[in-house]
């Protein structure tokens, strides 16, 4: 029988994360795909990051994972969001190629030392009591020290379009049948989801003149922090905005009938934050328009991915739908909506390592635990990677704390809380969000990384100079002072600020709204001579004039780790523990919490419960 360190079941964002990690730290790793050309797939839009998830992006670079890398090796667009917000929400996203980026993710993984991949169902697990130990293909059984399922959408899947019910999976992929059946033999506890995906149109029959255009930002953006080179702005495909109207949802009324998420084909709960066309029409029914955007799918292809307009509608339906819209009166369709349906394991039996409780050796992550989209699913498959090689080595899990990482607040958030439909981050979902910022992903997670030995040492040494550069500018901001005869005034000046009528610190000059570092330089050349990059630039910017922000937010996180870093007996007992509602002794024996912070989060724990736990831990 063949034997592997690690098996890795699924090619998608997940399981490539998951299979990458595992292979650079040593381990002799298998990659279990339906197809290797689907591997790192997107059956939906072709686009990575975005509100919240472009940030998960940059974590996951700075943790040293591959898909901020190669979102910036294959975008055809790339814009900050939010820019007219504050720092902790700001973030990027990436319109990427849909054939050049599961390419380059595919040739990564084929090139990968310690990385095997091979084209094969895995039917079921290898188990006893409290262990998995391998995977039953249908050809042979291979043993392993740990399994990571990483099957996104796939596990006994179905497509949906009016009442039409097609056993399949996304994008012309084929279901995995039979890996349900075996979790369930198990004794985990198996849920079912919906999510679904608008119409593809041909790009020469859209009159794009009826439509805004929607540009990339300006600037030398990217996910990776390794990342050199950039495409001009003046070569990024545009995308374009464009609307529903009285007459799209007038079309959608009089169909429900036609919609398998109204007339009672598909059951499942879909994404909240993501809706059907139709969900958003009759959810919404004061909104006289919805915002639809026109995104281009390839660099060379004619196909445009209509962002907002998913359904489950039957496909003459959906035609009418889409001819109803203003620039769309004669579109072609390439490819029709549609909605999926599929298996995942409750992720309440999930720990904070993304190991299944009640087996060793067996790993989750992306949409079988709940989570929606790639950026969430490539966090997950690099965190269960991590933990399984760690588990195999014999060392603690690698567990990010919610002051950290949105990716610790992910996990954090499905495993305690479990989840009611497809799961998606939300910067809201992120109670210290200025800490957690797009611009200092490196600074909090690049030391970790490098403890892990998921970086190279040579990257290590970069970032350990760029903080160096850093701190030495701080220095030189807060020794630095100008007087009211100073050259400065003439720069204030130009930004309608009054001359200084006293000395001033350039640490506090740069506080004030407009000024910014390089506007500083000509007049502290041994700041300019530290030639700092655009990317220690931001960081400093927002360091100090949101200085007072974020020491009061690192108070309330040093504050709330407190009781995070109170950690449970594993081998306590709930279930027989004197004053515990009964609720509360049923939800914390199911979860297992590793600490008094994650158990207060526990839906149906409250305040008193938690009085009581830790009353007993101070006895034991």
């Amino acid at each position: 029988m063949k034997s592997y360190d690690i098996i890795v079941i699924g090619g998608g964002h997940a399981g490539v994360e998951a299979a990458l990690v595992s292979a650079h730290l040593g381990h002799k790793t298998l990659l279990c795909t339906l197809n290797i050309k689907k591997m790192s797939n997107m059956p939906c839009n072709p686009s990575i990051g975005g509100s919240a998830k472009g940030i998960v992006v940059r974590e996951i670079d700075a943790l040293g994972g591959s898909m901020g890398i190669g979102a910036d090796h294959t975008y055809l667009q790339m814009k900050m969001l939010n820019t007219g917000k504050g720092p902790g929400v700001q973030c990027l996203r990436a319109q990427c190629d849909k054939y050049d980026y599961p390419h380059f993710m595919q040739t990564l993984c084929l090139k990968t030392k310690n990385l095997t991949v091979k084209e094969c169902e895995v039917k079921a697990l290898l188990y006893d009591k409290n262990k998995v130990y391998g995977v039953k293909t249908k050809s042979e059984s291979i043993k392993a020290k740990a399994v990571i399922i990483t099957t996104g959408t796939v596990m006994d899947a179905y497509i949906y379009h009016g009442k039409n019910k097609i056993s399949a999976g996304p994008d012309g992929e084929k279901p995995s049948v039979g890996l349900s059946d075996c979790l369930r033999k198990m004794g985990l506890k198996v849920l079912r989801l919906k999510t679904g995906t608008p119409p593809r149109i041909k790009r020469g029959s859209i009159d794009f003149k009826q439509a805004e255009i929607q540009l990339g930002t300006p600037g030398h953006l990217a996910f990776s922090y390794l990342t050199k080179h950039y495409v001009p702005l003046k070569k990024q495909l545009p995308c374009y905005l464009i609307y529903t109207n009285e007459k799209t949802h007038k079309i959608i009324r009089a169909h429900l009938d036609e919609s398998a998420q109204y007339n009672g084909t598909v059951q499942a709960i879909g994404p909240r934050y993501c809706p059907s066309i139709e969900g958003k029409v009759m959810t919404f029914k004061d909104k006289k328009r919805h915002q639809l955007f026109l995104e281009p799918e390839y660099k060379d292809q004619e196909s445009i991915y209509l962002q907002g307009f998913s359904t489950s509608m039957s496909h003459p339906v959906q035609e009418k739908m889409v001819h109803s819209l203003k620039g769309l009166e004669h579109a072609e369709f390439l490819k029709y909506a549609y909605a999926i349906e599929y298996d995942l394991i409750d992720p309440l039996e999930f720990d904070l390592s993304l190991r299944v409780k009640k087996y060793q050796g067996l790993y989750g992550a992306g949409q079988i635990c709940g989570t929606s989209g790639y950026e969430e699913a490539a966090g997950l498959g690099l965190m269960a990677g991590i933990n399984a090689v760690r588990a195999i080595e014999k060392k603690k899990p690698f567990i990010l704390k919610r002051n950290e990482a949105y990716i610790g607040v992910m996990i954090d958030d499905i495993v305690t809380k479990g989840i009611s439909e497809p799961y998606r981050l939300l910067s809201s979902r992120a109670e210290y969000r200025l800490l957690l910022r797009h611009d200092n992903a490196d600074l909090r997670l690049t030391p970790l990384a490098h403890s892990l030995g998921t970086i190279s040492e040579e990257r290590y040494l970069a970032f350990k100079a760029k903080e160096k550069q850093i701190n030495r500018a701080l220095k030189i901001l807060n020794t630095t002072r100008f007087g009211s005869k100073s050259e400065v005034n003439r720069y204030l000046k130009t930004l309608k600020y009054d001359a200084l009528n006293a000395g001033v610190s350039a640490l506090d000059l740069l506080r004030r709204p407009s000024v910014t570092l390089e506007g500083l330089y000509p007049y502290i050349p041994s700041l300019k001579k530290l030639n700092l990059s655009e990317i220690a630039i931001s960081q400093i910017e927002v360091m100090v004039k949101y200085e007072g922000y974020i020491k009061k937010q690192e108070k309330e996180a040093k504050e709330f780790n407190k009781i995070e870093d109170t950690l449970i007996p594993s081998k306590i007992d709930y279930l027989h523990m004197d004053g515990l509602a009964l609720e509360a002794r049923q939800k914390l024996d199911k979860i297992r919490p590793r600490s008094i912070g994650q158990a207060s989060r526990i839906s149906g724990v409250n305040p008193s419960d938690i009085a009581i736990l830790v009353l007993n831990l101070k006895k034991k």
